[in-house]
């Protein structure tokens, strides 16, 4: 199983399963919206005896604000 290093945005430092190795982005669920992360160079660690492959992603964008006013204030 590969596993998938999140660098940036609100996941950063997170490690997730990477259920495609072919993958080149991710679009994870997050409060009302969602991330999207890119990967960031090829795999890592690869042989057999070195670990679990890896990939980094890097965090592009979300697809709506990760800390709305829900109260509509303007503090």
């Amino acid at each position: 199983m590969a596993i998938a290093r999140l660098t940036g945005g609100p996941l950063d430092g997170q490690v997730i399963p990477l259920e495609n190795e072919s993958d080149d982005s991710l679009i994870l669920p997050y409060s009302e919206g969602q991330l999207v992360y890119r990967r960031d160079g090829g795999l890592e660690h690869t042989g057999d005896s070195d670990g679990p492959t890896q990939a980094v992603f890097a965090y592009v964008e979300e697809t709506e604000d990760i800390n709305p006013d829900a109260d509509g204030r303007d503090d």
